[in-house]
């Protein structure tokens, strides 16, 4: 067996003590580095003067700048004005008419066409219509504002389904920014790695095959990097369309996963949940428009009575006396024009070949739709708050796991190194386990962001949020 000279001895232990130490401090500082990692994860840096928005904020401006609740909000007060009509239409209504007739003449007083009072015919007269019998028939009335009722729900179901959306969207980007923080991690703890690689080749430690592969994740961490800020761009581009009036995505987020709230009652959340549900509510409304739709058809049964009066003039001249010395000596010589007359108009149906008895059919049809819209929109409640109940619950019960996973996965890189600065592991065991570690801060922070929106999807469902 060859000996080394006790020179060449002494610096190969010499050489061998300054690397161990250079291999303890860099691991100091890795190990040092996932503890705060898996403590908290930092966003990423916003530009300068960029606005800091938390979800509140983010929920107030699309709810100001969003075209689809506009749009709901302004079928709610088309419904407003369908009421204000039907209100209106009730009561006495008020007309001026005014005509001018003029007949060929052919020396008679009333001119060619006999059935005219003469060959100029001025009609200057007030109207005032009433239709009577609608003063007792109410379905008219209420069918608009039932329809009114209608527009509110979908209005508010605009309103939970935009707070939806902003939730998936603003927490997208929290999550994109704690896995790019993690990403920053493990590209430093990559970089470390292959700089303790290439010092240990320099020293005739490890083959080189050791620092290939430390090279080879060092280049995969840049790629996951990138994509980590790319992810994030993208998120705030979808957030940033509902948020602003003009479209920008240079804001940051207000993180606030941590700490996670408390889970309510389910009772408590089935019972919120119901009283609240603007789906439920439309669907109902629906069903009074619809039972008010066969009321109205029903009115076509009915006789209509109505009532006109008229004052003013109809007459050959336009005035309001007609002078004539032609008159009976005890009258005086001139005719009063302006007066009044009053008709009362009875309608009866008849006959019309089964058409009203199809209306009130086919309202029949669409009262029976109604009420089975109703029906599966309460089972539909009922299945969805189940189901986001079951997701928060599970997602809670989860976040402990995780956060130990955090931690293990934090010691097996930590002793990982320590093993393989001693001789006793390989660079793909190195490798797996800065894998590990990325892969459970990533898996923490998802499953923290899965729970912050499972519970803000049941505040949703009960109206809280």
């Amino acid at each position: 067996m060859n000996r080394l000279s006790p020179w060449r001895w002494r610096l190969a232990r010499t050489r061998r003590g300054f690397v161990y130490s250079v291999y303890a401090a860099l691991t100091f500082c890795a190990a040092w580095s996932v503890a705060c990692a898996a403590a908290t994860a930092q966003p990423s840096a916003s530009p300068a003067g960029a606005p800091s928005i938390s979800f509140e904020e983010a929920l107030r401006r699309a709810r100001q700048y969003a075209g689809q609740l506009q749009s709901a909000n302004l079928a709610v007060l088309l419904a407003k004005e369908d009421t204000a009509q039907v209100r209106a239409g009730r009561l006495p209504s008020v007309n001026a008419f005014n005509q001018y007739i003029y007949t060929e003449g052919n020396g008679t007083p009333s001119g060619v066409f006999v059935a005219n009072d003469g060959v100029h015919v001025y009609n200057e007269q007030a109207v005032v219509h009433e239709e009577l019998l609608s003063l007792l028939r109410r379905g008219e009335l209420n069918r608009a504002l039932a329809a009114e009722a209608v527009a509110h729900a979908k209005a508010d179901i605009a309103s939970r389904g935009l707070t939806a959306t902003v939730l998936q969207d603003f927490y997208a980007i929290v999550a994109a920014e704690r896995k790019l923080a993690n990403a920053n991690l493990s590209l430093k703890q990559a970089q470390q790695f292959a700089d303790i690689t290439g010092k240990q080749e320099a020293g005739g430690e490890v083959a080189h095959a050791d620092v290939v592969k430390a090279r080879i994740d060092l280049a995969q961490r840049e790629r996951d990097l990138r994509e980590g800020q790319l992810a994030v761009e993208k998120a705030k581009i979808s957030l940033g369309i509902l948020i602003f009036p003009d479209f920008s995505s240079s804001f940051s987020v207000v993180d606030d996963l941590e700490p996670p709230a408390l889970l309510p009652p389910a009772p408590e959340v089935e019972a919120q949940a119901t009283a609240t549900s603007p789906e439920v509510h439309a669907a109902a409304a629906s069903v009074q428009q619809a039972s008010q739709d066969v009321t109205v058809a029903r009115y076509q049964y009915l006789p209509s009575f109505g009532l006109d009066f008229f004052y003013g003039l109809d007459a050959n001249q336009f005035a309001a006396r007609t002078y004539s010395p032609d008159l009976a000596l005890d009258h005086p010589n001139y005719r009063q024009n302006l007066g009044y007359v009053a008709q009362a108009t009875l309608n009866i149906p008849i006959w019309n070949w089964g058409a009203t008895h199809s209306k009130v059919k086919q309202a029949e049809f669409k009262r029976e739709q109604a009420l089975l819209d109703q029906s599966l929109a309460q089972r539909t409640l009922h299945a969805n708050l189940a189901s986001a109940y079951a997701e928060a619950r599970l997602a809670l019960a989860e976040l402990d796991s995780l956060r130990n996973s955090v931690a293990l996965a934090a010691e097996s890189l930590r002793l990982t190194l320590l093993r393989y600065q001693a001789g006793e592991a390989t660079a793909l065991e190195v490798v797996d386990a800065q894998n590990t570690a990325n892969l459970a801060r990533n898996a923490q922070d998802d499953g923290l962001a899965r729970y912050r929106i499972a519970l803000a999807g049941l505040q949703i469902l009960t109206g809280s949020l």
